[in-house]
């Protein structure tokens, strides 16, 4: 009888692992899943770290609606003494990571905050993910969030004619598609937008840790399971290598003399690196202005995929502090 019930156990073990083996196979929903528990307890941690840094009090208006999705919500963030009637503040609008299947707009809170309180207007906008939402959801609810700011700016001193695009990660990649459908009306119909503001009114966008242009991923290691379920959820085919939309995707190639200019930056240690070097470069070929902020291959300690949000330690400090000098210098 004991052995039967080993026997039986066993097979259900096996019949177990067989199945999960299975279900991570057809779909992308479990890696999914493991994926979004990671970035919670991540963004969790960051932000109570990041309250220590707020050298001031700031105003917010929190879970703000710009559109019918029920992840088209936004917060906002002023410094103390802004509001409706103050001088009209330069905007920045940030998209937040997640690789396009996790994370949401109360990630970035802490370090928005610290943004604002340095004299702007700073919107956090969520966006809906994959798989729930396919590309290119969330550049189009980027956009309308856009319009719906722009259109309504009379509500917070907002400077219309002063807006940055910001993002991390999978924002950062978002972002940018967002920057480039703006500069390239070709590149804007071809992801189904009409630009929400025209390109003056762009003054500049920034953009850490992204990826810009998937052919150039490596896919080897750990990492690269980590990408093929991003790939796979986010364009709805395991066989998206022979998918047009990747091309269309890989922002790093739709570029203009019209993309405004950037601030990029990655760490050492970030196996996305070599993607904001190549953007970096992508950009200047444009004949755009790009301020960098990397670090040698030696650096010590080894700086990880959004170390920027550390304040705690030197490199994230000094991100900050040239974030800073970047945003002042284009805002004149």
């Amino acid at each position: 009888m004991r052995q039967r019930w080993i026997t039986w156990c066993l097979i259900a073990l096996v019949a177990g692992a067989a199945a999960g083996y299975a279900a991570f196979k057809l779909s992308p929903w479990p890696s999914v899943m493991l994926i979004r528990f990671a970035f919670d307890m991540d963004a969790a941690a960051r932000n109570r770290a990041l309250e220590r840094h707020l050298p001031g009090k700031v105003t917010e208006w929190r879970d703000q609606r710009y559109g019918q999705s029920s992840d088209a919500l936004f917060d906002i963030f002023l410094p103390s003494d802004a509001d409706a009637t103050s001088k009209p503040l330069p905007m920045i609008v940030w998209i937040h990571g997640g690789g396009f299947v996790a994370g949401n707009k109360a990630d970035t809170v802490g370090y928005l905050r610290i943004l604002a309180a340095g004299g702007y207007a700073v919107v956090g906008i969520g966006y809906s993910t994959a798989p729930g939402a396919r590309y290119p959801t969330p550049v189009v609810q980027a956009n309308e969030a856009l319009a719906f700011l722009v259109a309504n700016a009379g509500r917070w001193p907002i400077d219309r004619s002063r807006i940055f695009l910001a993002g991390d990660s999978a924002g950062a990649q978002i972002a940018a598609q967002l920057a480039a459908a703006i500069g390239g009306p070709g590149y804007a119909a071809s992801i189904g937008i009409a630009p929400a503001i025209e390109p003056g009114a762009l003054r500049g966008i920034v953009l850490f840790c992204g990826v810009y242009d998937a052919s150039a991923i490596d896919l080897d290691g750990g990492f690269g399971w980590f990408i093929r379920t991003v790939l796979w959820s986010y364009l709805g085919t395991r066989d998206y290598a022979g998918d047009p939309r990747l091309a269309e995707f890989s922002v790093a190639r739709h570029l203009s003399p019209r993309f405004p200019p950037a601030f990029v930056s990655v760490g050492n240690a970030d196996p996305l690196a070599p993607q904001s070097v190549m953007m970096a470069e992508a950009i200047r070929a444009q004949g755009v202005a790009v301020d960098t902020l990397f670090f040698p291959a030696g650096h010590s300690p080894p700086l990880p995929h959004e170390y920027q949000f550390n304040l705690d330690e030197q490199a994230g400090r000094q991100a900050l502090e040239r974030l800073g000098t970047f945003l002042a210098g284009s805002a004149r």
